[in-house]
């Protein structure tokens, strides 16, 4: 048996899972880090400890496996996306902390852009909106703000790059400056119809092109992992971000099937095969992960999704475990009209509001504790409703079904309200480890431990599906209550 390597660093915690050839799990190591909010609005990682805990805990996973590292083949390698480091070549040390996707401290660059004229430009070139959730104004702001930062950069001394490229170059021992196309896409810098970086779009965002790593398709010889890593030399072999990675690892690989990851946010993809399909209602257009033929996908990205059950969890005291919520929401029998809008960074698909805040509405003096919890719940599915609507508009087409993972798609109770909201069923697969698992996929077929995309389809199974029950009048009612919530959430700041 031949073995794959995903490495997973999402948003609160680094995961390594380990793959055999049937794209089954064999070992995880998992742990989270620290969240640095520096004033309001603020999301901030340091880099260092990213690469740490993504290092050990695929060690972790290794030694829990008990195979010879002889028997693995490559590592892959999927991650948070846009979220912007800035290093020195020389020490590979970096020049300020990780300015994490749910930042929002670049709001009023955002602003300017747009009053210069640029969204059509960079909606055109890129396939994105102006908001401070991509990583250009991100890389902008540091080059601002860090004294000497932009001289720097202009002179090479500077490195860039989202969270695959900061791990790529430490594992290989600050030799390789690389991306994939699935990444360089969220950058607002790069050019998804040419597969470049952009002249123009860095002229108007001030960012010198000898800060920018090289871009490669997803299914690529990246770079070498040195035997003292983890006991032998490893090829990195596949890149690419973690929603598209998720939407290569459920099988979606043709236009029309999509995907919905329950993660930290929530991020729905709708495969629109070698299309680049311009939204009309409040999405984006975004690269798939590439073997290297060009293919897009249709993209909402709901900002908070799982993180308000750890809202609940950390802030509230609720419970002490994320698992609990369910069984909290699960003694009421609805909401009880209480709503919660969990746009603590801003909203994202199909509002794009920066300004619009966390909001709780239609308490009384009978709202327990566990109608807050229901609420939460269902707010990640209401903003995942909103987001599928606007889907179907862009491409003319209803879906057929929605298949889900990530950690919150183990929630029975959240996944038949999804799927009652939605009025598709709703599929969850066996394996929930689907972004680890396209990252391995994409490694597997560049070093041909499988031969073909379709050969990978077929391992894909079902494990559940969710029919919708709900009547058609019941569901438009709640989606109006819903939108009467968000609209007292907007422009709050």
């Amino acid at each position: 048996m031949k073995y794959v390597l995903a490495l997973d660093q999402g948003t609160t915690s680094s995961r390594a899972i380990l793959f055999d050839e049937a794209g089954g799990p064999v070992a995880v190591g998992q742990r989270e880090f620290r969240q640095i909010f520096p004033r309001a609005g603020w999301v901030e990682h340091d880099p260092r400890e990213i690469f740490a805990t993504q290092r050990d805990v695929a060690r972790d996973a290794l030694r829990k496996s008990g195979i010879s590292t002889k028997d693995l083949l490559a590592v892959g390698i999927t991650n948070q996306r846009e979220t912007t480091i800035v290093w020195d070549r020389q020490t590979g040390e970096p020049i300020a902390n990780a300015i994490v996707w749910q930042d929002r401290r670049t709001a009023e660059l955002c602003k300017d852009l747009r009053e210069v004229g640029a969204e059509s430009l960079i909606r055109e070139r890129t396939g994105l909106v102006i908001d401070p959730y991509f990583s250009g104004t991100k890389l902008a702001w540091l080059l601002d703000e860090i004294p000497g930062a932009r001289e720097r950069a202009a002179r090479g001394e500077l490195a860039f790059g989202t969270v695959d490229t900061w791990l790529v170059w430490q594992l290989t021992g600050n030799r390789t400056h690389v991306t994939d196309v699935s990444n360089a896409s969220r950058t607002l810098l790069f050019n998804i119809h040419t597969n470049e970086w952009d002249d123009e779009l860095l002229r108007l965002l001030r960012v010198p092109r000898a800060i920018l790593p090289e871009v490669h398709p997803s299914a690529h010889a990246f770079g070498m992992v040195p035997a003292g890593v983890f006991g032998e030399p490893l090829l990195i072999a596949g890149v690419a971000g973690d929603q598209q990675a998720a939407l290569f690892g459920q099988g979606c690989h043709t236009a029309g099937m999509a995907k919905n990851t329950y993660g930290t946010g929530c991020f729905m993809l709708l495969h629109t095969g070698d299309k680049v399909v311009q939204s009309a209602n409040g999405l984006v257009a975004t690269a798939c992960a590439q073997t290297p033929a060009k293919e897009y996908a249709l993209e909402g990205s709901v900002f908070i999704a799982g993180a308000v059950v750890q809202w609940l969890r950390d802030q509230l005291g609720f419970f002490s475990s994320s698992s609990e919520v369910e069984r909290l929401a699960s003694e009421v029998l609805d909401s009880g009209d209480v709503f919660v809008v969990p746009a603590f960074t801003g909203l994202g698909a199909p509002y794009w509001d920066p300004n619009a805040r966390g909001t709780i509405v239609g308490l009384t003096r009978g709202t327990t504790r566990a109608h807050i919890a229901r609420a939460a719940l269902e707010s990640i599915a209401f903003q995942s409703a909103e987001v599928l609507e606007a889907m179907q508009k862009d491409s003319g087409e209803k879906l057929a079904e929605l298949r889900v993972d990530g950690g919150a798609s183990a929630n029975d109770l959240l996944m038949q309200f999804q799927a009652d909201l939605l009025g598709v069923p709703v599929v969850r697969p066996r394996v929930l480890e689907t972004t680890a698992l396209g990252a391995a996929y994409l490694a597997g077929l560049t070093v041909d431990l499988w031969k073909s995309r379709e050969e990978l389809a077929r391992q894909w199974k079902a494990a559940r599906r969710f029919e919708p029950h709900m009547d058609s009048s019941d569901r438009e009612a709640r989606m109006a209550r819903w939108r009467e919530a968000v609209r007292r959430a907007r422009n709050w700041v």
